[in-house]
C-alpha cells in the first residue's frame, strides 16, 4: 500500500504595513538622512566576523557615495562595549571601516545598545540636520549586523514617527544556533530580520540603486 504526500506552497499573509496603509515607495537620497549602523572592523575578521561581511561594506561604500554626491546628511554609528571586547572603539577591531570612514563634518553617535536611539544623542542629531521625529521624515539605514542592530534601529524609528528605509544589500548577518538547537544559517536570519522590518517597521529595497537620487 502506497502513500502519496503532498506539500502545499505557504501563502504570504497581508502585512502590517498594508493593513495600515502605510506606503512602501523608497524615498529620494535627496531628501532622507543616511545613518550607516556599526560598519566596525570587528565584523571583518574574528569571532565577530559575517557572512558576506565584506560584500556588504562595498555596497555600503558606494551607496554613501552617492548620498555625499546627492547632498544627503550622513550620521555614523559605532557601538562601544567598553574595554577588550569586540567593540572597543579605542582599537582598530572597535573602529569603523576605512571605506566608510566619516568625512569632515560628518556626525558620529556612539552607541552602547543595539537600538541606536537608546541612550544616545541620535535623536537630537537628527534634529540638527532638520529631521526632527515625526512627519514621516526619511532615515536611509545600513549596517551591521541586520536582525540586531539594524532592525532594533529601524524599529525605534518608526516608533518615533520615522520613516526608515533599509538597503538590503549593505546589511549582513551570521549563522546563530536557533532554540532547537539547531544551526539557522547566516541567509536565513537575513532573510528573517529584512521581512520583520517589512512586515510593519519600514521599507526594504534591495540595492542602493533603488533610491532615487
Amino acid at each position: 500500500m502506497s502513500t502519496t504526500t503532498t506539500t502545499t506552497t505557504p501563502t504570504a499573509s497581508t502585512t502590517l504595513r498594508v493593513l495600515s496603509g502605510l506606503d512602501n515607495e523608497p524615498p529620494r537620497l535627496a531628501d532622507s538622512v543616511l545613518v550607516l549602523i556599526d560598519f566596525q572592523n570587528t565584523y571583518r575578521t574574528g569571532v565577530m566576523a559575517l557572512e558576506g561581511a565584506e560584500e556588504a561594506l562595498a555596497a555600503a561604500a558606494r551607496l554613501l557615495e552617492r548620498a555625499r554626491a546627492a547632498g544627503t546628511p550622513v550620521v555614523h554609528v559605532v557601538h562601544d562595549g567598553g574595554e577588550g571586547s569586540p567593540y572597543d572603539v579605542r582599537e582598530h577591531i572597535g573602529a569603523l571601516s576605512d571605506e566608510v570612514a566619516p568625512a569632515e563634518g560628518e556626525p558620529v553617535v556612539v552607541k552602547h545598545f543595539p537600538d541606536a536611539f537608546q541612550a544616545t544623542g541620535l535623536e537630537k542629531t537628527l534634529e540638527g540636520l532638520g529631521f526632527g521625529a515625526g512627519g514621516g521624515k526619511d532615515l536611509v539605514l545600513a549596517g551591521f549586523m541586520t536582525h540586531m542592530c539594524v532592525t532594533f534601529t529601524a524599529q525605534q524609528a518608526f516608533n518615533l514617527g520615522y520613516r526608515p528605509t533599509v538597503v538590503a544589500e549593505a546589511t549582513a548577518t551570521r549563522a546563530l544556533t536557533a532554540p532547537d538547537g539547531t544551526v539557522l544559517p547566516a541567509a536565513a536570519l537575513q532573510a528573517a530580520a529584512l521581512t520583520t522590518i517589512t512586515d510593519m517597521f519600514g521599507v526594504v529595497v534591495p540595492t542602493a540603486d533603488a533610491l532615487r537620487a
